[in-house]
């Protein structure tokens, strides 16, 4: 299909031109972001996230950087660079606040991208792929926070990182070996501090390596949009640039106010204040909590407290890892055509009472392992799974679905002049080349 603004990549000038014949980055860049990338004239503000998610990645990666100049990963050292950085770097306090809630916003931002996902059906065919490749996104997101988690070696630190690696102690026959290959010892120690900051540092980039084939992966089959309607013609869509990139600026000054805020007034208010304490392994702290953003999947593990063939501990890790790799098997498990739960009135429902079950989650996994928040967490996991395995393979074959329509056109125009000719977009053609 072709359109009017999606013509070859003209350069403007002899010296662009002869860029563009040697290395085609201002090429790649246009057709990626530009006016050359033609998007659905209807998406709305839910599709600002993956932007906002590079945004938040970029504030980690270079703020990362410079701390690991100042950071020193060795014993009680740890601890007390981490208080020079505050007290003692200039502007130490600022990087370092930025990079902690940082990570806060990159998970904020990165889970209503989930979801705008899971509601509107961005899961469906031919967009799998894409799916998938931001699962592992978010798995070594997961991987790199748990790990700058222990950095600071405070007591949080240092009994967050002795609890999460015990879990791989729970696995039979490797266990127990892996455990102490990932802790360099049979303790969270120097070893430990020395693996974690190297993959902490270096997972960073991998995850921008992951994100480059998440968007080249989008960009075969091109962006989904509310209606779940697939392109049908011009008229559907308008080009990224300028169009888009002007509703991302607004998204990017939302966040960069709210970013702002956090880290200016309150920017321990999502942290743990036995973190300022330094780590003492003969002292447990009266309840351990990774950050927030663990607190799900934590509840989930803590769900499981009868040995039942194989020990509690076991099955909690099982169901922890599976409550993610199930997501992975999602384009398969909901086998309705139509993509959008705008359409889909039943399966709307059910995605709130799963973002229910979801909040109630994250409460429990923050509180103590006491009840009633034990047998809250059991059933408030047994929905999740229920959800995935029960609930949508039932609609998918059952639920009664609205009027798909024609297109996306009609869709934002209500009905009304449909067979209106598409926009006068000749302005936005690149220049001929001089």
């Amino acid at each position: 299909m072709s359109f009017p603004w999606a013509e070859p990549y003209q350069p403007k000038n002899g010296l662009t031109r002869w860029f563009d014949e040697r290395l085609p980055l201002p090429r790649l860049v246009y057709g990626a972001i530009g006016g050359g990338y033609p998007v659905p004239r209807n998406l709305n503000y839910f599709w600002n996230f993956g932007v906002l998610a590079g945004l938040a990645l970029t504030v980690q990666i270079v703020t990362g950087i410079i701390l690991a100049m100042h950071y020193v990963p060795y014993g009680d050292a740890a601890f007390l660079s981490v208080e020079r950085i505050m007290r003692d770097v200039p502007q130490g306090w600022l990087l370092r606040y930025a990079h902690a809630n940082g990570a806060s916003f990159f998970f904020m931002v990165t889970y209503i991208h989930i979801f705008r996902g899971l509601y509107y059906g961005s899961y469906k065919a031919p967009r799998e792929l894409v799916w998938m490749l931001g699962l592992v996104i978010l798995l070594l997101m997961m991987a790199t926070a748990f790990m700058g988690y222990v950095l600071p070696w405070g007591q949080m630190s240092f009994w967050g990182a002795k609890v999460i690696t015990g879990l791989f102690g729970a696995i039979p026959f490797v266990g127990e070996p892996v455990q102490q290959w990932l802790l360099g010892g049979f303790a969270p120690d120097q070893p430990t501090l020395n693996r974690f900051f190297s993959l902490h540092y270096l997972l960073p980039f991998v995850i921008a390596g992951v994100i480059v084939l998440h968007i080249w992966a989008l960009h075969i089959p091109g962006s989904s949009n509310p209606t779940g309607v697939e392109v049908k013609s011009a008229q559907d869509t308008i080009p990224f640039h300028p169009f888009y990139t002007a509703k991302d600026g607004f998204g990017v000054g939302v966040f960069m106010l709210l970013f702002a805020l956090l880290t200016f007034y309150a920017p321990n208010y999502l942290g743990h204040a036995d973190n300022y304490i330094p780590a003492n392994p003969l002292s447990t702290p009266a309840h351990i909590v990774p950050e927030w953003y663990f607190w799900p999947f934590y509840a989930i593990l803590r769900a499981f407290t009868v040995d039942f063939i194989l020990p509690a501990k076991l099955w909690g890790v099982i169901a922890m890892f599976a409550a993610i790799l199930l997501l992975f098997f999602l384009p398969w498990i909901d086998r309705s055509p139509v993509r959008s739960g705008n359409y889909r009135p039943r399966f709307r429902q059910f995605f709130w009472i799963l973002i229910l079950d979801l909040l109630v989650l994250g409460y429990v996994g923050g509180q103590p392992a006491e009840e009633p928040f034990v047998m809250i967490s059991q059933l408030a996991t047994i929905y999740y799974f229920a959800h995935f395995l029960i609930i949508l393979p039932i609609l998918s074959a059952v639920e009664r679905t609205l009027p798909l329509p024609n297109s996306i056109s009609e869709s934002v125009l209500h009905g009304e002049d449909k067979e209106a000719a598409p926009a006068d977009l000749s302005g936005l053609r690149p220049a001929a080349a001089e």
